[in-house]
């Protein structure tokens, strides 16, 4: 299932999350980014963003009066939060159970570490991420005047993405797996690192896990260049109202909502059942 992995796996957190995984967290995904989803993949792809010159150009061609450059208008970061888990709805997480393998890490040293039960016969998903930081379109003002632009027609808006220096992701193969993850200074069960000695500690993660859908990094330098999560928005459509002789002011909230799934419902490999209407 390679293409429809990814899609499942997107498909599992978001029931769990209302918000989109990233498949390829390397990949960056920019907040303000308008595009549209792939139905076989899952896969957002972006075909411009509201803080591009040229959306700003147009933007006052069609008489919308906004300064994106303005700092009030850009992008706000959130505070470094600490390690988020997402899981989808059969999965469960405990303690680490001892095992001849993680006897052989140095427990104290992990910043992180779970363990994760699968269910027989179902796909399960897992996405953690260290010290995410999120970071996001300002609220009040910006979605609510670029509303009317007019790329922005049928399109989906990244409204907020969540970058991190260190993911894990996985996808169960169904055969009710138990998984343990750890992220630890030392990964080398073999050859430990004699920091006395000048050594570094290499910060990673150590995980027993045996599985093709399985991707996991740690930047090293600790950067923020990884983005396995994000949230869109699709734009609504609405018609001006009056009550009692006033118009209604819409809010932001009235004028974008939450992006639904563009699937129908998937089966445990990722494909779609056919629904039949009777």
């Amino acid at each position: 299932m390679p293409d429809s992995a990814s899609r499942k796996f997107i498909d599992l957190i978001f029931q769990t999350s209302s918000k989109w995984a990233n498949w390829d967290p390397p990949i960056p995904i920019k907040v303000g980014s308008f595009g549209k989803i792939d139905r076989q993949t899952g896969v957002f792809i972006a075909d411009g963003n509201i803080y591009d010159e040229a959306f700003q150009e147009s933007l006052k061609q069609q008489g919308l009066m906004i300064d994106l450059s303005h700092p009030s208008c850009q992008p706000i970061m959130g505070a470094v939060e600490e390690d988020m888990i997402m899981s989808s709805m059969d999965v469960k997480k405990s303690e680490i159970s001892i095992t001849p393998k993680v006897s052989a890490l140095d427990l104290a040293s992990t910043s992180f570490k779970a363990e994760f039960q699968f269910q027989e016969g179902k796909r399960g998903a897992v996405l953690v991420m260290h010290k995410p930081q999120q970071e996001y379109i300002p609220q009040g003002s910006v979605l609510s005047i670029i509303h009317e632009a007019h790329q922005l027609k049928d399109k989906y808006i990244v409204s907020s993405i969540f970058k991190c220096p260190g993911y894990y992701l996985y996808l169960s193969n169904r055969s009710a797996e138990r998984v343990t993850l750890a992220l630890t200074a030392n990964t080398s069960l073999t050859t430990p690192i004699d920091v006395s000695a000048g050594g570094e500690a290499s910060i990673d993660w150590w995980t027993d896990a045996q599985a093709a859908f399985l991707r996991k990094a740690f930047d090293k330098a600790g950067q923020y260049c990884y983005t396995p999560l994000f949230d869109l928005k699709r734009r609504q459509h609405w018609f001006k109202r009056t009550f009692r002789g006033a118009e209604v002011q819409l809010t932001e909230d009235n004028l974008w909502i939450k992006c639904p799934r563009p699937w129908d419902p998937l089966d445990e490999d990722g494909k779609e059942d056919i629904v039949y209407d009777e």
